[in-house]
């Protein structure tokens, strides 16, 4: 199964190993994510390593794991559905995920509650994700 990756399920799967770790892990799905997440990570890898339960060398690790476990979708790919995409999220900041998601007609995984108010896309947290 396809699935949009949102930076808050990435964002727990590096702090520490979670259920979400084990979910992404699973093979079950086909991950991708805008590219620039990782720029965004590494950006602020200060502040995750003093929320993370990992050691430096073991966070960088990971982040270079993940790196290769879900697919990364340059922006240049996904511009021509942010128009539509802007019109159905319900956060500016997300409209990268609901474009990418528009672009490969697939659901978007997130913990964050607000993403399900709307009826176009479908967003699965991560107890649901557990249950396909």
């Amino acid at each position: 199964m396809d699935v949009v990756v949102d930076a808050n399920v990435i964002f727990a799967v590096l702090i520490k190993d979670s259920f979400s770790y084990h979910l992404l892990f699973s093979g079950r799905f086909h991950l991708f994510t805008p590219e620039y997440i990782f720029i965004e990570f590494e950006k602020h890898k200060e502040e995750i390593l003093k929320k993370t339960e990992r050691t430096t060398e073991d966070f960088f690790r990971l982040l270079e794991i993940l790196k290769r476990r879900i697919t990364l979708v340059p922006l240049e790919e996904i511009r021509e559905y942010v128009n539509e995409a802007e019109k159905i999220t319900p956060y500016p900041n997300d409209t990268v995920y609901f474009a990418l998601a528009l672009k490969l007609n697939c659901a978007i995984w997130s913990n964050d509650k607000k993403l399900k108010e709307q009826d176009k896309i479908k967003v699965y947290h991560t107890h649901e994700i557990a249950k396909l």
